[in-house]
């Protein structure tokens, strides 16, 4: 069900309500400025907080939105079986050897990989990764996935990132240690 919302202003002419979503303080500042008097603007950081203020909890305990916050990952050396993802030196390795991703979908992997090994929702995955709010349109989160699993493909035995339909990803546990 979508929702819809509108302002009634004296008169009772209705007007557009402009939305701003962005992490960056700096570019929801401007756009405050830039449109100054024409109409009523919302800015928010995040998707999660523009939903918390147009549909609030109705009443019940239970919170309309639930968390988003992602595990925060160790800024080291993070490993699956023979896979080790070192974000500070920027490389990922299989079994020594080093593999050529990109910086995306280097974090993609560290995320996945880092402990614990939960299921990363779309929201959280592009705050992580992106340092963006979610805002509804999968396709570069699916792009990177799809580029990062043809990738991950080639390596015997190693990880693969599994569709958690609907909520996000995740990674099944390594192997046990031979």
């Amino acid at each position: 069900m979508r929702h819809y919302h509108r302002v009634v202003v004296a008169g009772g002419a209705e007007v557009p309500i402009v939305v701003c979503v962005s992490s960056d303080v700096s570019v929801r500042e401007r756009v405050l400025r830039q449109l100054d008097g024409i109409g009523p603007v919302v800015t928010c950081a995040d998707l999660t907080q523009l939903r918390a203020m147009l549909f609030p909890p109705s009443g019940g305990s239970t919170p309309a939105v639930g968390p988003t916050t992602p595990p925060v990952p160790p800024q080291g050396r993070v490993s699956w079986g023979e896979l080790v993802v070192d974000r500070a030196g920027h490389l990922v390795t299989w079994r020594g050897d080093p593999l050529p991703l990109t910086r995306t979908e280097r974090e993609l992997l560290a995320r996945l990989v880092g402990p614990p090994l939960v299921v990363w929702s779309y929201e959280q995955l592009f705050a992580a990764v992106w340092a963006g709010a979610y805002l509804g349109d999968t396709a570069i989160l699916h792009s990177a996935i799809k580029r990062l699993r043809h990738k991950l493909r080639g390596l015997p035995g190693g990880p693969r990132v599994h569709t958690v339909r609907g909520v996000g990803y995740r990674l099944d546990p390594p192997p046990p240690p031979a």
